[in-house]
């Protein structure tokens, strides 16, 4: 997209009235848009606004203001969300679990499912897994039936996938990469698994965001095993509500 000197004017007129988060918006539209919003006297600005004394020196200690800018803005907490753009009903959650390279569960998963969890089993879970199961955070859980077992000796290795596929754009994005179930928390019954999940370059200022993923599993008799009943995923770095998770899931780079 070509813009005219006009165009051009325009946009330099206007980019010094937005915030920092509008600004960064405005750099993922195309090449000159980002040329123009990159000037790092539109971010010195915005430093100015929260920092007055640092733009005081001749140069940042970051170089340039709009990496100043980066580093140290924070969100604001707390705010009321819009109704997110989508919901549950329009992904589907492809999971996949391996034991020493052995595929041991794969399903397909509407999130019609796996959203609200389901009901604890009666008998067979520890006292600890029923308090986090029950607990505020939001965790999506899917129960696994029949149940699959994992061995759990020091040289066995679980690994998990997990891809979620937007059906209202037919797009995929990537949740979790065959990351390892490197911690086993034998208090609660449950073996964790994390990635950081790929975020759309149209939001810049958000990183480092984990998906974690564990499996649910019971005693049966053997240590050596696990016997896993259920798969649990949450955003609970960021995410604690419903449309938190939904707002993330919109945010996530669809290919």
């Amino acid at each position: 997209m070509e813009l005219s000197m006009a165009s051009e004017e325009v946009l330099k007129a206007v980019f010094p009235f937005l915030e920092g988060v509008d600004l960064a918006s405005a750099m993922a539209v195309c090449k000159q848009w980002r040329d123009i919003a990159r000037d790092d006297y539109l971010w010195k600005c915005l430093c100015a606004k929260r920092w007055p004394s640092i733009c005081k020196q001749p140069n940042p200690p970051t170089g340039t203001y709009y990496n100043l800018y980066k580093t140290f803005y924070k969100r604001q907490h707390h705010r009321t969300l819009l109704p997110p753009r989508i919901s549950f009903d329009d992904l589907e959650f492809f999971i996949d679990v391996w034991a020493e390279n052995i595929l041991v569960f794969s399903d397909v998963v509407p999130g019609s499912v796996l959203q609200p969890g389901y009901k604890l089993p009666q008998s067979g879970i520890c006292d600890m897994l029923k308090f986090h199961l029950e607990g505020s955070e939001y965790k999506m859980t899917l129960p696994v039936e029949p149940a699959f077992s994992i061995p759990l000796g020091q040289n066995q290795d679980a690994s998990v996938s997990v891809m979620v596929v937007r059906k209202d754009s037919n797009k995929v994005a990537r949740v979790i990469n065959k990351s390892m179930f490197d911690y086993i928390d034998r208090s609660s019954y449950k073996a964790l698994a994390f990635d950081y999940v790929d975020i759309s370059p149209v939001y810049p200022f958000l990183s480092g965001i984990r998906a974690w993923i564990s499996l649910l599993f019971m005693e049966d008799g053997n240590e050596d095993v696990m016997r896993v009943f259920g798969i649990q995923m949450d955003f609970c770095d960021v995410a604690n509500s419903k449309e938190e998770v939904l707002w993330l899931m919109d945010m996530l780079d669809w290919k």
